[in-house]
């Protein structure tokens, strides 16, 4: 099948649906965590719920605590299965440029006016939104097959205004790691480098002793 052969919108759903997500069955897990920030350690405990709302626990150092909080919620947030209908209804698609790597553009109309992706391989590898205010664009690099669906593993972020197109704050780099816990994948390893006005600031995330809870637990 060619890309002349399907609709704008049949391309963007097919990787959109390729993406891996948790089962709405999903039953929360704990976690130890270690967050090495910028050659500090920081240790506790994580909890994120059926709901994917996130507790971190035992870590008294705000800064520490509200990052991983930060990266529970935006693990939790990307596995949420809703359908494309739920999440693109108000939207329409349209074909961009194809880039020198084969990565298609996808560009949005509608309720997402002003939105773009790029779509390669059957994967979303590049995003393009505007989101409270601002405007974020994540190029992704390599991913993880899980048979089930893609994680990303490398990739990178950076935030701009939308109005001015002035970036706000450095780019990130990212690069993770998943296991496998009882049928679902886990991140288990995060690593995140930014440049700051020329300076490199560091960020690990390791997860480790993930469990998931019981059926029955309260």
């Amino acid at each position: 099948m060619t890309v002349a052969q399907v609709s704008a919108q049949e391309l963007f759903q097919a990787a959109y649906e390729n993406r891996y997500t948790w089962e709405r069955t999903f039953p929360g897990y704990t976690a130890d965590v270690l967050l090495k920030l910028d050659g500090q350690d920081f240790k506790g405990t994580v909890r994120v719920n059926p709901d994917l709302t996130a507790e971190v626990f035992d870590i008294e150092d705000e800064q520490a605590k509200k990052l991983v909080h930060g990266q529970l919620w935006e693990i939790a947030i990307h596995r949420v299965r809703r359908s494309f209908e739920e999440t693109h209804s108000k939207n329409t698609f349209a074909y961009g440029e194809t880039d020198e790597s084969g990565a298609v553009a996808i560009l949005m109309g509608g309720k997402s006016e002003g939105d773009r992706y790029k779509v390669h391989n059957g994967e979303v590898s590049l995003v393009h939104r505007h989101m409270h205010g601002v405007v974020i664009t994540i190029n992704t690099f390599s991913t993880h097959d899980t048979g089930e669906g893609y994680l990303p593993y490398r990739y990178d972020s950076v935030y701009q205004d939308p109005k001015t197109g002035e970036q706000k704050g450095g780019k990130s780099l990212f690069e993770d790691e998943y296991e496998q816990v009882g049928g679902f994948f886990i991140l288990n390893r995060r690593f995140m480098e930014t440049d700051v006005h020329g300076k490199t600031s560091t960020q690990e995330f390791l997860f480790s002793n993930i469990q998931l809870f019981l059926p029955n637990a309260a």
